[in-house]
């Protein structure tokens, strides 16, 4: 009687574990900079983003929009991703259950490692803090077998790392940073092993001893806002600013990666890859507000990381020395130059095209060179006021 109860009882396991996996399909991403969205909702950035995946990372698609597919990440945790971001997966057979196993923890010449080896390559997602400085990752659908956690003298930026099983199927690992300032941070994989790579605080906090990268928004098919008056173009007057920062950074020593140098059109996922390839220390991406208000004008800082932050606001407050108005230091901003966990970035609004005053300051040689000094000025304080 008993095993008659124990085949009844597996059989109908059994057969519940098939509808499940009726129920998706199975998929991995093909794109270097997947996107994983919150919702469905929209703005003219698309989705607000939870983040990005490496490629060949394991998905379960549960249900499809216009141009979106719904992934389960976990049993309490959804998403969406693009489908040109995704490629449909019939070899690969779904498991019970996924594993971690032990953890690394140690450094090279450049970087601090982190190292989470898995059974497969699973959807995550990271996150800073600050006051003190963390990085967080949740790995989803995941249980947890890791017995310990290696690490070696040979770290100098990483403080601490350990681990906490939050969800049936999903853990969270907590990297504690010896400094204040986040200087950016890269997730992949390499094979099943998931890597954190941490940068670590340039050996000398002077502009003179850093790579800052200056992107100059839109660019070709893609002009921007337009003047309000002279009907100039947003790439116009992007390109100018970045110019001039880019002359006055090199005067005061400092090395410069320009994302464009001519009116051409260059892709924003384009400019994220290339950007990592270059890996500066600082990026700044410049563009020109607009307003179908015509009366809001002023200065503004953005960011998405909160450990980024700093950076935005030294700058601004370096750019209101200006005869400009304060529009002000925007946060969580979804915009895509502004995603990168990878090294500290802001993006930087000088002023409206949509208000007569301030497109008369935008159009202005005199104001273009003054935004550059300020924009200097601001990076050197922010380095000061990390030297913590």
């Amino acid at each position: 009687m008993r095993m008659m109860a124990i085949i009844f009882l597996l059989t109908t396991f059994t057969t519940a574990a098939q509808k499940q996996n009726d129920s998706f399909l199975l998929a991995r991403t093909s794109a270097r900079l997947a996107m994983l969205a919150y919702s469905l909702g929209e703005d003219r950035f698309g989705s607000a983003k939870l983040g990005y995946l490496d490629t060949s990372v394991l998905l379960k698609i549960t249900d499809s929009s216009k141009q979106l597919y719904h992934v389960q990440l976990s049993k309490s945790h959804k998403a969406y991703i693009n489908k040109s971001d995704i490629r449909i997966d019939t070899s690969t057979t779904d498991r019970p259950f996924y594993l971690t196993s032990s953890f690394s923890v140690k450094g090279d010449e450049l970087y601090d490692y982190v190292n989470i080896s898995l059974d497969e390559k699973l959807p995550y997602k990271s996150w800073m803090e600050v006051n003190p400085a963390k990085i967080f990752l949740e790995v989803y659908g995941v249980q947890s077998n890791t017995n310990w956690i290696t690490q070696l003298r040979s770290v100098k930026e990483i403080k601490e790392v350990y681990f906490n099983q939050t969800e049936d199927d999903v853990v969270k690992v907590t990297i504690e940073l010896k400094h204040k300032q986040h200087w950016g941070y890269s997730v992949y994989y390499n094979k099943n092993k998931l890597c954190v790579r941490i940068r670590r605080r340039p050996s000398t906090l002077k502009v003179n001893k850093l790579l800052i990268a200056v992107d100059a928004g839109h660019g070709g098919s893609n002009d921007g806002a337009v003047g309000v008056t002279g009907k100039g173009l947003e790439k116009t007057y992007t390109l100018r600013f970045a110019n001039e920062l880019e002359k006055y950074l090199k005067k005061k020593g400092a090395a410069v990666f320009m994302t464009r140098t001519s009116d051409t059109t260059i892709d924003n996922i384009d400019r994220v890859l290339m950007l990592q390839d270059a890996m500066p220390d600082v990026l700044i991406s410049l563009h020109f507000n607009s307003s179908t208000n015509a009366d809001v004008k002023g200065a503004s800082t953005y960011y998405k990381h909160i450990g980024f932050r700093s950076l935005s606001t030294a700058i601004l407050n370096r750019l209101l020395q200006l005869d400009v108005s304060e529009f002000g230091n925007i946060g969580s901003y979804n915009y895509t130059l502004n995603a990168p966990t990878d090294f500290p970035n802001t993006l930087v609004e000088a002023a409206f095209l949509s208000d007569a005053e301030d497109e008369k300051k935008i159009v202005n040689p005199r104001f273009q060179k003054a935004v550059a000094k300020k924009i200097y000025k601001g990076i050197k304080d922010w380095l000061k006021s990390v030297k913590e």
